[in-house]
Formats: C-alpha cells, structure tokens, sequence
C-alpha cells in the first residue's frame, strides 16, 4: 500500500512517517506540507491512502478532501483531527464529505516524540491495514434467504436465524459501529424522526470529546434528546445515550431503575468503549426483548456481544457487506452465524422506521 502523509508540521510528518515505517506492505511514497501540494502529487503519481491533517495554509484538509473527491481520485483518506471541539466538529464533517476514517491528534505541547509516535502508531497502523486488507482481491459473498424489503438482497435472514426482526417490539436497541460508522449512523437517523419512545445505546469507536459532537449531530438529525452517557445515569424511555470516547458503557438494573454507568477497565478488543461491554448487559436486563445492531466497522467488536443477546432470545440486525466501509464487525457475526436479518442502510432504515413508529 503506497501512502502520502499530508501535515504542515515536520514534526507530525516525522512521526506518522516513522509509525508507518517497517509495517509490512506499506511504504511511504510521499510528504506534503498543504492540501495544493498534495493534490499536484496525487496527479503525478500512484497513492492507495493519504493522511490528511485538517488545519494546513494554502488548501486546508477540508478543502483538500473536496477537492479529491470532486476529482474522483481513488485514494482513502484518513483524516488527522485535534482533540477539541473545534476539531471534532471538523472531522465529522470530513467524513460526511467522504473521509474513510478519523484519527485523534496526540494531546497536548508537551508530549515528547517517542510518546506522540507511540500514540500514532496505536491508532493509526491498524486503520491503514484495515484498507491494506481491502485492496485483496473480493471473494463474492453469497447470501441465502429471501428479500423481505424489495426484489434486491437488502435484507436476508440468517441461515440459522428462526425470527425475523421485520414484527419485532423490542424493548431497547443496542448499536456498535467503528470505521465508517459516523457516515451510517447520520445515514440512518437522518430518516428517523424521535423522540424515541424505546431507549437507544450507542458504541462508536471514536476518541474522546469526539463521541460528544458526534452525540449532538444525531440530537440535531432526529430531535431525540442524544446525549453522551453520564458517570451514573438514569435510562429513560426516550434516552439516546453515546458511550464517550475512552470509557466502556454498561447497563446495571438497580432498584429504582435501570442505569447506563461508565468504566474505564482494560480495553476489548483493543477498544474501549467496546460494544461486547454494551450488549453482554443489556441482555441481562432486556432479553430477548433487545434488539442489537453491528454496522460497519473493523475488528470482531459485538461478536461475542451478539451471540450473549441472541442466547437470550434477542435478535442481532447486521449491515451488509456492500454498504459497509469496513465489513469487519458485521463479517464477524455473518461468518459465526450470529444475526437473525443482514441489510443494506436502506434495509436498515426501514426496519427501524417500524420499530420506532
């Protein structure tokens, strides 16, 4: 995988360059200082994946990105983002633009480089094999069961599967989502109007303070009341609560109610907040009234989360490969079986649209 790093600092260069460097199958065929620089290479040569700083002179990353996409290059980009407000607004709206994922600058002016390149090599590498993954040849993936939507396989019911969710009343939903996830979910919820009357619990695989400007933009979309999970909070009928960055959310029934809590105990899965957390409770207080949703992503995330809800008699609600930019999370439920439907967006809207009527 050939990749250009685009930053206006030599030292963020520096550091993404090195992270990169020595990863099998991935070579670093280009530096830019600014998005004008970038593009002129881009023309004169091949790149599979560029890294895109968003605060540049000249052509800043947003316009950058426009700019790629307007000119139908075929080159992923993973977008560099501060860890504000300001930034995380940016990113997110990098990724509506066509970003493929988001990465979170390290913290702070004293971060020595050995500690900054450590931080970038952790949540970076993995993100870039992600796609290094993706340039190997497609196998075709075949599915069974009949359309319940339309003519087209949107939707198809799981070869083991003995409920349908087309009907189901659950009690609460549950959705897990990483690398592509933020595009879904503003995808999905543009087409769903709350207040909700069931609560909804939300794992995006996103840094902090990320995961609150993401929880405001489905606020805005829906008119549901999305919030980012406090410390100890009451669920409510109509709560939409996003697990923040960097801390696991779990469900505990108490005597007055049921609680959305927070943990920051050792990562899963290599992530936190992580979905399995999310689902294994949920389904321990919900059963087999919970619904639980695996939208595209990398990893095995909500693997074992979905077969604990579907051990209950809830039911699993997968994204298919096709509208997927990631199909890691939901091809790990698909390959164990472990889904009950498998659906496009499109599929995925209209199941919701009868569940949240």
């Amino acid at each position: 995988m050939r990749i250009m790093v685009v930053d206006d600092s030599i030292v963020f260069r520096s550091q993404i360059s090195s992270a990169l460097t020595g990863v099998e199958g991935i070579e670093i065929v280009a530096t830019a200082a600014n998005g004008k620089i970038a593009l002129q290479k881009l023309e004169q040569m091949q790149v599979d994946l560029i890294t895109l700083d968003m605060e540049m002179p000249e052509l800043n990353g947003l316009e950058t990105l426009k700019l790629i996409r307007q000119k139908g290059l075929n080159v992923k980009v993973i977008v560099f983002s501060s860890q504000t407000i300001r930034g995380a607004e940016k990113a997110l709206e990098a990724l509506r633009e066509g970003a493929d994922d988001v990465v979170a600058k390290p913290e702070g002016d004293g971060v020595n480089f050995e500690t900054a390149l450590d931080s970038i090599r952790l949540s970076l590498v993995p993100r870039v094999k992600q796609f290094q993954t993706l340039k190997a040849p497609a196998t075709k993936t075949i599915y069974t069961g009949e359309s319940i939507l339309n003519p087209q396989p949107t939707v198809v019911v799981g070869k083991s599967a003995k409920q349908r969710i087309q009907g189901f009343d659950p009690q609460a939903i549950v959705i897990a989502s990483s690398t592509g996830g933020p595009t879904a979910l503003e995808t999905i919820f543009s087409q769903l109007k709350g207040p909700f009357k069931k609560p909804i619990f939300l794992v995006q695989h996103m840094p902090p303070v990320f995961t609150q400007i993401l929880a405001k933009r489905i606020s805005a979309l829906t008119d549901a009341p999305a919030t980012e999970a406090a410390v100890s909070q009451k669920v409510t009928t109509n709560s939409f609560l996003v697990a923040p960055g960097d801390y696991h959310m779990i469900l505990n029934k108490q005597a007055d109610g049921i609680y959305a809590t927070l943990n920051q105990t050792a990562m899963r899965n290599s992530v936190r907040p992580a979905a399995d957390n999310l689902f294994e409770t949920a389904s321990e207080i919900y059963g087999h009234q919970l619904l639980g949703i695996v939208l595209t992503g990398m990893g095995e995330d909500g693997l074992i989360g979905a077969k604990q809800v579907r051990s209950k008699g809830g039911r699993v609600l997968i994204q298919n490969k096709e509208s997927c930019v990631v199909f890691g999370m939901p091809g790990a439920c698909f390959a164990q079986d472990e889904y009950d439907e498998i659906a496009s967006l499109d599929g995925i809207i209209q199941l919701l649209k009868g569940i949240l009527k």
